[in-house]
């Protein structure tokens, strides 16, 4: 599960988080839900992919939203109380970003995390 966003949309290039739990309703679904990241959007979504694939688990990619403050966490909380401040679900569209078809390498991985990195700290 994760956000279709319209084209251009500047929440594509937020870090992303992938949350991975049970389906729910098994016995061994009794486990704490695993999240993991920031990741960049293409490579959380195909991370996110390639681990449930093969299991009866569930995996949710949303972006981080690096606020440095609680006057900034306040504004976004506002923002998402508003339901007329947001894209218009009808204008989504999930080809917005690049979709992997495969897992990125490690390497990969960590070469978005520098890419993170930049856009967070400059």
């Amino acid at each position: 599960m994760t956000l279709h966003l319209p084209p251009g949309s500047p929440v594509v290039g937020l870090p992303w988080v992938i949350t991975i739990g049970g389906l729910g309703g098994d016995e061994d679904d009794d486990w704490d839900p695993v999240v993991c990241g920031p990741y960049e959007r293409d490579h959380a979504l195909a991370l996110a992919r390639a681990v449930v694939a093969d299991d009866d688990l569930m995996a949710v990619v949303e972006p981080m939203m690096p606020l440095d403050g609680v006057e900034a966490i306040r504004a976004e909380i506002a923002l998402a109380r508003d339901p007329a401040s947001g894209p218009d679900p009808e204008e989504a569209d999930a080809a917005a970003a690049p979709v992997l078809e495969e897992a990125p390498e490690p390497a990969e991985v960590r070469a978005g995390w520098r890419r993170i990195s930049e856009r967070l700290t400059h």
